[in-house]
C-alpha cells in the first residue's frame, strides 16, 4: 500500500531490500475500473513490432504513471491479482527506489530476482552479467514482473525479459521515454464516490453517512489521492469525536509546511493534520522512522531511535496503523507466540520523503546524528546475539547469552537465522548507510565485521557469498577513506578469495597484489604472509607453476626469520606439491622432506606421515620404485604410532599401490586387505 489505496491486513516482506511488500488477499481496493479496463486492453493491443510484421523481440511493458499518493503501487497489485492465474510461474516484485529516494542500482535489483527464482548469481558479478543471467532464468516462463517506483527507463530497460510471454508492469511518476512501445495509464485522483468509500473504510459509516456532504468536501480538499484521504481517515478514527466537517475545516485551514513546498499539497496538509494530532513521544518516533534503513521497522528500530521503552515503542506502532501512517509487514509466526519474529512496519513510500522534510524541521542535526548511532548500536548487538544462537550448545556461549537483555536474546539457532533472513535488506542497508554516512566509520566498522559473522555462522557458503563480497567492498572503502592499510588489506584479501570462488581467479590475483602493498605499508607480518601465500596459490589455480613456487617460497622466508615452524611446514609442502605438479622431482623431494622434518621437530607425527606419504609419491613417479616403498613402510609405522586408523589406512594403500607397481600383487593385496580393516567399508574409498 505505498499509495493508500488499499488497506493491508497481509503480506511479507521480500528476501532482499528491492523486493516490494507482498499485498494481502483482505486488502481494500476502490475505484479504478476504468484504468483497469485500459490496462487489460493495452495487453491485448497489437504492439508496433505486430504491426510491421516482425515477432516481438521481448515482452510487453505496460506503465501506470501517477504521483506519489495518487495509488499507483495499489492499482499494480490489484491488477496482478486478477492476472496471476494467467502467469503461472508467478509474480516477481522489486521496488526500484530506496527508502532514502535513492534509486536502487540494477545489480542489486537482478540479483534479488535472481534470489526470488531459485537462481542465486555469482558473488561479485557486474550489472551486465547479472542482467544476462536474469533473461536466461526467465527465459520459457511466462512470468508477471512488477517494477515499482522506477526513477525512469535506465532502470527498467536492462530488467525487461526476452520472453515474449513474459509481462512487465512498471510503476513510475511519469514516461519512461527510451523503453520502446509504452503507453501509460495515467492516474488522477479517486471519483467521489470511491474517495467516500475509502475514507469510510478508515473513520467507520456512522459519521460518513450521516454529513455525506462533508464527507464529498473531504474528498475535494485531498483532491481524491488515495493516500491523503487514508490519513484524514486515520484521523477521524483516532478523534471519535469531531465530524467529518471538522476535518474538512481544518484542511482548509491548514498551510501547506515550508518543509513540504514542491509535494503534493493534499497529501502535505492532511500528514500535517496527522502528525500535530500525535503525542510528542509519538510524533518524535514517526519522524525518526525517516531514518529506518530499507524502509520495514520494529519495536527494536523505533525504540532505539527514539531512545524510549522497547513497549512504549510498540504502542506508538500499533497506533501508527490504525492512523494510516505505517503499514503492518507481517512475518511467519503468530505474534507472541514462542519464538515468533516481531512484527515489522512499513512507512509508505509516499510519505518517506515528507516524513524526511519533518526529521529536518523539529530535529537538531546532533539529534539526528545520535538517534542513527543508537540505532546502529541496538542493531550490533542484536547481531552478536544472532551469531551466538549459533553455538548455543556451548555452555560458555549459552551463558554469555543468558547474560544479555531478555528482548535480545534468540531462544535458538532456527529462530536466529529466520530473523537474519528477514532483517537482512534492513541489515545491508544499515551498513550501506553507516559507511556512506562517513562520521559512524568505527560503528559501521563494527556493524560490518557482526553482520559478516552471523551471515557465515547461519547462511550457507554459496547463500552468503554474494552478501558477503558486497559488505567486505563497504569494509574497504571505509578502510581506504580513513588510511587503514591493515583493514584494507584485509578486505582485499576476503574479496580475492570470494573471486577465486566465483571463478575469477585473474581478478582475485590483483586484489592479491594490492592487498600486499598495504599489508607492507601496515607492517602486520600475518598480513604480508597471508598475501604472499594468496598471490602463490592464484598463480597455482592459474597454471603458472615457477611463479607460484617463487611465491610460496618468499611467504616461507618470512615463516623461517620469524621461526614459526607449523607455518614452515605447511609452506613447504605447499611448495612441493608446486613441484610436483611441475615434474620437477628433485626440487619437490627437497621441499618434502624439509616438510617432514619440520614436523618432526614439532613432534607432530600425522604432518610427518602426510609428508613421507608425499615422498613416497614423489619417488614412484621419479621412476625409484623401491626408495617409494621403502619411505611408504616408513610412513606405516609411525602412522601406527601416531595411533591413527584413518591416516594408517591412507598410508597402507599408497604403501599397495607402490608395492603393485614394483610388481609384489601379493603384498599390495594385504596392505589394501589390512587398510580395509581399519576403516568402515563406506569409508575406503574416501582413503584410496
Amino acid at each position: 500500500m505505498e499509495d493508500g489505496t488499499q488497506r493491508t491486513a497481509g503480506g511479507r516482506a521480500g528476501a532482499t531490500s528491492t523486493a516490494t511488500t507482498l499485498i494481502g488477499a483482505s486488502s481494500r481496493f476502490v475505484g479504478r475500473g476504468r484504468e483497469l479496463k485500459e490496462l487489460r486492453e493495452d495487453i491485448a493491443r497489437a504492439g508496433l513490432d505486430t504491426l510491421s510484421g516482425r515477432k516481438r523481440p521481448c515482452s510487453r511493458v505496460l506503465l501506470i504513471a501517477g504521483r506519489p499518493g495518487s495509488g499507483r503501487t495499489a492499482l499494480a497489485e490489484q491488477f496482478a491479482r486478477q492476472l496471476e492465474q494467467e502467469y503461472p510461474d508467478g509474480v516477481l516484485r522489486a521496488r526500484l527506489t530506496d527508502a532514502d529516494g535513492t534509486p536502487v542500482p540494477t545489480d542489486r535489483t537482478a540479483r534479488a530476482l535472481l534470489a526470488e527464482l531459485g537462481r542465486p548469481a555469482r558473488a561479485g558479478a557486474d550489472e551486465d552479467e547479472l542482467a544476462e543471467a536474469l533473461r536466461a532464468a526467465l527465459s520459457g516462463r511466462r512470468v508477471l514482473l512488477i517494477l515499482d517506483d522506477a526513477a525512469g527507463a535506465e532502470q527498467v530497460e536492462p530488467l525487461l525479459p526476452d520472453e515474449p510471454d513474459c509481462l512487465v508492469v512498471a510503476v513510475s511518476q511519469g514516461p519512461l521515454t527510451g523503453v520502446p512501445d509504452v503507453r501509460p495509464c495515467a492516474l488522477g485522483g479517486l471519483e467521489p464516490p470511491a474517495g467516500i468509500e475509502l475514507l469510510e473504510w478508515y473513520a467507520g459509516p456512522t459519521r460518513i453517512t450521516c454529513d455525506p456532504m462533508a464527507a464529498g468536501a473531504v474528498v475535494e480538499e485531498c483532491a481524491g489521492q488515495p493516500a491523503a484521504l487514508v490519513l484524514v481517515g486515520g484521523w477521524l478514527a483516532a478523534h471519535p469525536k469531531m465530524s467529518v466537517a471538522d476535518a474538512a475545516r481544518r484542511l482548509r485551514a491548514l498551510p501547506v509546511p515550508e518543509a513540504y513546498q514542491g509535494t503534493a499539497r493534499p497529501l502535505a496538509r492532511a500528514l500535517w493534520l496527522a502528525h500535530e494530532a500525535l503525542p510528542a513521544l509519538s510524533a518524535r518516533i514517526l519522524r525518526l522512522l525517516a531514518l529506518a534503513p530499507a524502509g520495514p521497522a520494529d519495536a527494536h528500530t523505533a525504540s532505539a531511535l527514539a531512545g524510549c521503552s522497547l513497549s512504549a515503542a510498540q504502542s506508538a506502532l500499533e497506533d501508527f496503523v490504525a492512523r494510516g501512517l505505517l503499514r503492518p509487514v507481517p512475518v511467519d509466526g503468530l505474534p507472541g507466540a514462542p519464538g515468533a519474529l516481531p512484527a515489522q512496519y512499513q512507512v509508505p513510500g509516499c510519505l518517506a520523503p515528507m516524513l524526511r522534510a519533518l526529521l529536518e524541521t523539529w530535529e537538531r542535526p546532533a539529534e539526528v546524528e545520535l538517534a542513527r548511532a543508537r540505532m546502529l548500536e541496538r542493531v550490533v548487538r542484536q547481531l552478536h546475539s544472532c551469531r551466538a544462537a549459533a553455538e548455543l550448545d556451548n555452555p560458555s556461549v549459552r551463558k554469555r547469552v543468558a547474560e544479555l537483555p531478555r528482548p535480545l536474546r534468540f531462544p535458538s539457532s532456527r529462530v536466529a537465522g529466520e530473523w537474519l533472513r528477514s532483517r537482512l535488506p534492513a541489515l545491508l542497508a544499515a551498513a550501506r548507510l553507516a559507511v556512506q554516512d562517513g562520521r559512524l566509520d568505527t560503528l559501521a566498522r563494527r556493524l560490518v565485521s557482526a553482520l559478516t559473522r552471523a551471515l557465515t555462522a547461519h547462511l550457507a557458503p554459496e547463500e552468503a557469498a554474494a552478501e558477503l563480497y558486497g559488505l567486505h567492498q563497504l569494509v574497504l572503502s571505509v578502510a581506504e577513506r580513513c588510511e587503514m592499510p591493515l583493514e584494507k588489506a584485509a578486505a582485499l584479501l576476503n574479496l580475492g578469495d570470494l573471486d577465486v570462488r566465483a571463478g575469477r581467479t585473474g581478478a582475485a590475483l590483483l586484489r592479491y597484489r594490492e592487498a600486499l602493498q598495504a599489508a607492507r605499508r601496515s607492517g602486520d607480518p600475518y598480513a604480508i604472509s597471508r598475501s604472499l601465500e594468496s598471490v602463490a596459490a592464484a598463480y597455482q589455480e592459474l597454471g603458472d607453476g615457477q611463479r607460484a613456487a617463487d611465491w610460496y617460497g618468499r611467504a616461507l622466508e618470512l615463516r623461517l626469520t620469524r621461526g614459526e615452524l607449523a607455518d614452515q611446514a605447511r609452506l613447504y609442502g605447499r611448495r612441493g606439491a608446486v613441484h610436483t605438479q611441475a615434474g620437477l622431482w628433485g626440487e619437490a623431494l627437497r621441499d618434502w622432506r624439509a616438510a617432514a622434518a619440520v614436523s618432526r621437530r614439532l613432534r607432530d607425527l600425522p604432518g610427518q606421515v602426510r609428508a613421507l606419504s608425499e615422498i613416497a609419491r614423489v619417488q614412484e613417479l621419479a621412476g625409484r620404485v623401491q626408495d617409494a616403498a621403502r619411505t611408504a613402510a616408513e610412513a606405516v609405522e609411525n602412522a601406527r604410532f601416531a595411533g591413527d586408523e584413518q591416516l594408517q589406512a591412507t598410508v597402507l594403500l599408497r604403501l599397495a599401490e607402490v608395492l603393485e607397481r614394483a610388481g609384489d600383487p601379493a603384498a599390495a593385496a594385504l596392505h589394501r586387505e589390512a587398510a580395509g580393516a581399519l576403516l568402515p567399508t563406506q569409508d575406503a574409498p574416501a582413503a584410496r
